[in-house]
């Protein structure tokens, strides 16, 4: 690790794998094994959470605990904890719940940790099924598996109607948003959908150009922010402004031309 992490973020970013690796046997364990599925929402809205959710969340929590028992934590299972240190953990253990209980490979576990401006700064999108995590840090992005350590860079697309594009579900939007990637997935080359935070990941490994997204809550973006920057990509909002562990509506591109582009369409929507 200590040949591609600078040493001034080795530790932070080791303990951020740390707690990846407790998660992953947890959120394997259950996955396409049944998992007990309840709804957060009431009525007609179904918002799924699992056992595994729930579980994983625990364990990085107490690994926390013990390692940064000063830093604040915000977890999408568990809520929020005060802290004194001035940075923040981010924690969603499995962000894209409704692929986790369709069996679907595309669900990640997402850790975030940012200092006291609220600026996301260390990152991890982790994907068990793969075997692959996607860690970022000021100034560098890397990608973790099995065989090895390697940078990763975001790809150098530079025109939109070149680019590769997607959105998780485009049926959330709201009719005006709906209307912004409507234009945006008219003018690209090539649209996919319902991949979550994974879009982020390639993203940062130059396989995906844009992703744009609405109604993100602080613990689906914190993660991905430092791996897009990591990786030399654009983090903004919908206005053009930089992302922040506020979430809401998010543009990540692989160049600034990319997202000026994608940005004509997207500020007319925009919150």
């Amino acid at each position: 690790m200590d040949m591609i992490f600078p040493n001034q973020h080795a530790e932070t970013l080791a303990l951020i794998q740390r707690l990846v690796d407790l998660a992953q046997p947890i959120t394997l364990g259950h996955f396409r094994d049944d998992p007990d599925t309840e709804t957060k929402q009431t009525g007609r809205g179904y918002d799924p959470v699992t056992v595994a959710d729930r579980d994983a969340e625990a364990a990085i929590r107490a690994e926390l605990a013990r390692a940064r028992p000063d830093d604040a934590i915000v977890g999408e299972e568990f809520g929020g904890q005060a802290g004194t240190s001035g940075w923040t953990w981010y924690l969603d253990p499995i962000d894209g719940t409704r692929a986790y209980v369709a069996g679907l490979a595309s669900w990640t576990t997402l850790i975030g940790l940012a200092g006291a401006d609220g600026v996301p700064a260390y990152g991890a999108i982790a994907c068990p099924v793969l075997g692959e995590t996607y860690l970022g840090w000021p100034g560098g992005a890397a990608l973790v598996r099995k065989e090895g350590i390697e940078p990763i860079s975001v790809s150098p697309c530079a025109d939109l109607r070149e680019a590769r594009i997607t959105t998780t579900d485009p049926f959330i939007f709201t009719p005006s948003e709906e209307g912004a990637w409507t234009h945006l997935r008219a003018t690209a080359r090539i649209t996919r959908y319902g991949l979550d935070a994974y879009a982020y990941a390639r993203l940062a490994g130059g396989t995906v150009d844009l992703v744009a997204e609405s109604g993100l809550k602080p613990w689906d973006v914190a993660a991905l922010i430092p791996v897009v920057r990591g990786a030399g990509g654009l983090a903004l909002d919908w206005r053009g402004q930089a992302a922040t562990a506020r979430g809401g509506q998010i543009v990540c591109a692989a160049s600034q031309p990319v997202v000026d582009q994608a940005l004509l369409a997207l500020r007319r929507s925009a919150e």
